[in-house]
């Protein structure tokens, strides 16, 4: 089954158990497995750890792994992945899930996150008993909260950081 999502200018492609592991390990064999050229942020510091979290919940939850997974995204022209995404979980008991994002800092205001964020929001909205979308940003991450702004989200919390929420 083919789970890739795609957008005018981008391939989304889920990585599953196996190909995670090799995203945290050996991104050689990711590109290579994918046709692609990784220039999206490195796989180190803050974005590492993450990454060798949700591995670990994944492996342990191989059934669900579209929502524990990071998604790659792939500009079509030239099979460069530019950024990622992923779900933090899968959906809980209201049936919301978050979702995160980042892109590398070569492509960013090109409108490639609003079309990848997008496409994550309507497969998200579209899977049984998914009722909303949430995103945490910073209280000073004015381009994405411009992004979730766009894509229809609203504000609902704002402390430490802010937080927005997409409705079916």
């Amino acid at each position: 089954m083919n789970d890739n999502l795609t957008t005018s200018r981008l391939e989304i492609v889920p990585l599953k158990p196996d190909l995670l592991r090799r995203f945290l390990l050996d991104l050689g064999s990711v590109e290579n497995t994918l046709n692609s050229t990784y220039k999206a942020e490195p796989m180190q510091g803050f974005f590492y750890e993450i990454v060798k979290e949700q591995l670990a919940i994944t492996e342990n939850d191989p059934d669900n792994y579209l929502w524990h997974t990071f998604w790659l995204i792939i500009r079509k022209s030239d099979r460069i992945v530019i950024g990622s995404a992923d779900f933090k979980d899968v959906p809980n008991h209201v049936g919301e899930v978050e979702l995160g994002y980042g892109i590398g800092k070569e492509f960013e205001h090109q409108g490639y996150m609003t079309e990848a964020a997008e496409a994550m929001c309507q497969w998200a909205l579209s899977q049984p008993g998914v009722k909303s979308v949430i995103a945490e940003t910073d209280l000073d991450g004015y381009a994405s909260q411009r992004i979730l702004q766009r894509l229809g989200f609203f504000e609902y919390s704002r402390r430490e950081t802010v937080w927005w929420r997409l409705l079916r």
